[in-house]
């Protein structure tokens, strides 16, 4: 390490890691930075449901972060620990042996994860929805149930596909289930023994009400919305058991579902327990406003940062005593942005500047041309909301080529209908060449018996015994695809062991 050349080590290739890493090519050019992450993309969150939907091509809401970030070096894999004692991190790249990586400054921004519950079957059978795969495979998963239940007479197995069950009334639960429920009332047209009747979607939160970031005046207008669409929405109530296919709800009822999405909350990346830094009581970076990591004495950490989901930042906007920083992209990208800023100034001989920012608003879709928006107070639904959507992410969605194919993804959609059909096979790619690559043992070959005496040569012909049918490939049950993995769309999806996650 030299002190003309500090060595910036970022965890977390997401928002904060992606946008903070950009500022620091700007304020700290003879800096060393190096970006550690096991996917080699920043997925921007916002737009999975649209992708998931087909009104976006996958490939076009992630930003490569080796073309993004052309002056830092990008490490493919996790950061399995932090030892900040002595500025030393234990990197386990996707392929290879770990090795330790000594740093100067060091950016937590390892982001959050799904925040499970121990309910039977969640872990076997859900699928949560905070990754570009995760949104390829629901909707894989969607439409070939789609597909399941338009080839069997079975009125069980129909009912069992036809139901798709959400966990979770918050953005992510609200805009995946409005944008999917349009996708399969678009889908269900082409399905000779299938109708809207058939179809059914169920909504389960714990609260009392949906979408507690827009108000309770816009959350009641979106619960009558969805009603409206025929969307079976239970508040107050909780998910007990998703095991065999069945959901069972707090409230006593229990149906038949093979599609069962997760999106009740978010926590602290589990990484961050393998650090010496100072955490509180939901796992969080303890930080100062200036987003430098804080001991419990109030002395800052020299050389630690953090910022976004991990980080507990307080909101200096906020009248409440003690309050934190929301996990929002909102925030995330602005902390990032000041973050960077501020690690400049500091190599720089400069004092750091407090993040401060009003949170200015939610917009959210409800599908197509629908959506529900409050934003400096004022109000807005219906097609108003959603163009404010689509609007406001596309000026944040990082890179001038994402912006541009976004757009003519958009546009295109004006003019042709989105495709509904199902690439369940990019989850298990090499099935069907592992099927026919197994060889089959060849039949015995069998000697043609001579005619008998005053026999003709068709007597001997007829004498023959039946030839053994050949041995056929069991046909495929109709099952849930795999985990998703995101190899055929953006990159391959690294296993789970305590990764930085975005």
């Amino acid at each position: 390490m030299s002190a003309d050349r500090p060595h910036i080590l970022v965890v977390g290739g997401g928002y904060v890691g992606m946008y903070t890493a950009l500022e620091l090519q700007k304020k700290a050019k003879k800096a060393r930075i190096t970006v550690v992450d096991p996917q080699p993309h920043m997925t921007y969150q916002p737009f999975l449901p649209e992708a998931a939907a087909g009104n976006l091509e996958p490939r076009h809401v992630v930003a490569p972060l080796r073309k993004t970030l052309r002056h830092a070096h990008i490490i493919t894999g996790y950061v399995d620990s932090v030892d900040h004692a002595h500025k030393t991190a234990h990197i386990t790249p996707v392929v290879g042996n770990p090795y330790e990586l000594t740093y100067d400054h060091i950016i937590l921004a390892p982001g959050s994860v799904s925040r499970t519950l121990p309910i039977p079957g969640l872990k076997e059978h859900a699928v949560g929805f905070k990754t570009i795969g995760e949104a390829i495979y629901l909707r894989n998963q969607v439409l070939g149930e789609l597909d399941a239940a338009d080839s069997t007479d079975d009125p069980e197995l129909r009912k069992a596909a036809t139901t798709f069950t959400f966990v979770g009334g918050g953005y992510a639960g609200i805009e995946a289930l409005a944008e999917l429920e349009d996708m399969v009332r678009d889908a269900v047209k082409y399905y000779e023994t299938l109708s809207q009747s058939d179809i059914r979607f169920v909504l389960v939160e714990a609260s009392q009400r949906i979408l507690p970031e827009v108000g309770p005046e816009m959350g009641a207008y979106t619960v009558q919305r969805l009603l409206d669409r025929g969307i079976d929405i239970r508040l107050n109530t909780f998910l007990q058991s998703c095991e065999d296919g069945i959901v069972k709800l707090s409230d006593g009822d229990e149906f038949p579902s093979r599609t069962v999405v997760w999106t009740a909350g978010v926590k602290a990346h589990p990484m961050l327990a393998n650090t010496d830094l100072p955490l509180d009581e939901r796992g969080r970076v303890t930080c100062l406003p200036t987003l430098q990591v804080v001991d419990p004495d109030g002395n800052v950490v020299e050389g630690a940062w953090s910022a976004g989901d991990c980080a507990a930042v307080p909101d200096l906007s906020s009248e409440t005593p003690g309050a934190t920083c929301s996990p929002s992209a909102q925030h995330a990208v602005r902390q990032a942005k000041r973050l960077g800023a501020n690690l400049g100034i500091l190599l720089n001989g400069g004092q750091p500047e407090d993040y401060r920012h009003k949170h200015v608003g939610s917009v959210a879709s409800l599908g197509l041309y629908k959506g529900v928006a409050q934003v400096y107070g004022i109000k807005t639904k219906g097609f108003a909301a959603w163009f404010m959507h689509r609007s406001y992410h596309l000026s944040r969605v990082p890179t001038f080529n994402r912006k541009v194919r976004v757009l003519a993804d958009w546009t295109l959609a004006l003019f042709l209908r989105r495709e509904v059909v199902a690439l369940g096979q990019l989850h298990d790619p090499r099935a069907s060449f592992e099927l026919f690559a197994t060889p089959t043992p060849a039949a015995r070959p069998t000697a043609t018996p001579a005619a008998p005496a005053g026999g003709k040569a068709g007597d001997a012909e007829s004498a023959k015994p039946a030839a053994k049918p050949a041995e056929t490939a069991k046909p495929a049950e109709t099952v849930k695809p795999a985990q998703p993995t995101e190899a055929v769309e953006v990159a391959d999806e690294a296993p789970e062991k305590a990764p930085v996650a975005r």
